[in-house]
């Protein structure tokens, strides 16, 4: 595990994450007649680390490139550090090797023929830094990515593993001001993954960069994010951080694609005591989060509420109150430390993720009680 040092020369991290490093500003991507990303805009703060989320074809990676100099957009304007390095109305597009980035791929891109040192040495070498001072920049970044005992290795000897951290030592070697990352561990096995995302997180604490990182697995950025992006066909669909994504979903498919949820069709029946709106859901009345609305009505007239599957209580027993109904299990699945369950009531079937700890069992019948702050209205498709 690398040690974290979040400092910075000009005030805490913190205190320069409002100030924007990389801005992206209606930016539109076409492969041919396709456009594949929309006029989207977002910015990256200093020292921030912002995750582009989304399924495959849905623009992250072309956004990630567009940023790099690696492909030319078909209009906007890219910013970095103040200045235009992209700007289809200015015809600006200065060149990938002048925009003080470094990239990590998901295909590493690691040669073959060097051993870990010239890897690592390539680009600093590209940038003519004294013979010395490669020396030790490879040495210390090597050390930091726990790789200084493999400094003469051939690359072809490596794990995938160890040729992704030569790779990520390569990037933070030239001591960039910010740094992109296209999936860069989706090429390994689970548990490496989990390692891996926590050394990359700690080497942006470390050197205090501005960090996108682009993934499809929603997992990997709530562990890894200050800030989430989920894009969906060219679009940017949600922004904000990790928790504030999960907990209050603005659509159904930021609600279905960011961890599970239950998405609940009912027809609205006014406003609870509390503010928030009530929607009939079968024979239940289900109230929703105080302060919050519905949004449009689906296809079939009908308006949705996401509830993540981890808020619903489950009791044997317990005193009538609003949106508390009896359930009865009809399904039990163990997973190790959690257990998914289903349960039928008055709305239909609801599932329902909950501890060992207090096993129910199929067919048992309990009392299902979800908070109304966790029921929150969302947009349909």
């Amino acid at each position: 595990m690398l040690a974290t040092n979040p400092t910075g020369q000009n005030g805490s991290a913190a205190d320069r994450r409002g100030t924007a490093y990389i801005e992206v500003r209606n930016l539109s991507v076409a492969y041919g007649s396709k456009v594949v990303v929309k006029n989207i805009s977002f910015s990256v703060g200093r020292g921030e680390h912002l995750s582009l989320l989304g399924p495959s074809g849905c623009g992250k990676s072309t956004t990630l490139r567009c940023i790099a100099g690696l492909e030319t957009p078909i209009a906007g304007e890219i910013v970095i550090d103040g200045i235009p390095v992209f700007s289809s109305e200015k015809r600006i597009n200065v060149p990938t090797e002048k925009r003080k980035l470094s990239m990590v791929f998901q295909s590493y891109a690691i040669w073959p023929h060097m051993t870990v040192f010239e890897n690592v040495a390539y680009g600093l070498r590209v940038q003519r830094v004294s013979h010395s001072e490669v020396k030790q920049r490879v040495t210390d970044t090597l050390k930091m990515v726990g790789m200084e005992d493999f400094i003469d290795r051939p690359a072809t000897d490596l794990s995938g593993g160890q040729q992704q951290r030569v790779a990520l030592a390569r990037a933070y070697a030239s001591r960039p001001k910010a740094i992109l990352l296209d999936e860069p561990l989706s090429n390994l096995d689970a548990r490496l993954r989990v390692r891996m995302r926590e050394e990359i997180k700690e080497l942006q604490h470390k050197f205090d960069l501005s960090t996108i990182y682009v993934t499809h697995d929603q997992e990997e950025a709530m562990a890894i994010s200050d800030r989430i992006i989920v894009m969906r066909e060219g679009n940017i669909e949600q922004s904000g951080r990790p928790l504030e994504i999960y907990d209050t979903p603005r659509t159904r498919f930021v609600a279905d694609f960011i961890g599970a949820a239950n998405i609940i069709a009912g027809v609205p029946q006014g406003n609870s005591a509390a503010g928030g709106p009530v929607v009939k859901v079968g024979d239940a009345l289900l109230e929703c989060a105080p302060g919050s609305k519905l949004h449009a009505p689906d296809a079939d007239g009908r308006h949705l509420v996401a509830v993540r599957t981890v808020y619903p209580e489950m009791r044997r027993a317990g005193s009538p109150r609003p949106n508390q109904w009896p359930g009865k299990i009809v399904r039990r699945v163990l997973l190790g430390d959690i257990v998914n369950y289903t349960v039928k009531w008055a709305g239909g079937e609801l599932r329902l993720h909950a501890f060992p700890s207090d096993l129910f069992g199929e067919g048992e019948e309990v009392q299902i009680y979800i908070p109304a702050e966790r029921a929150i209205p969302v947009m349909a498709d």
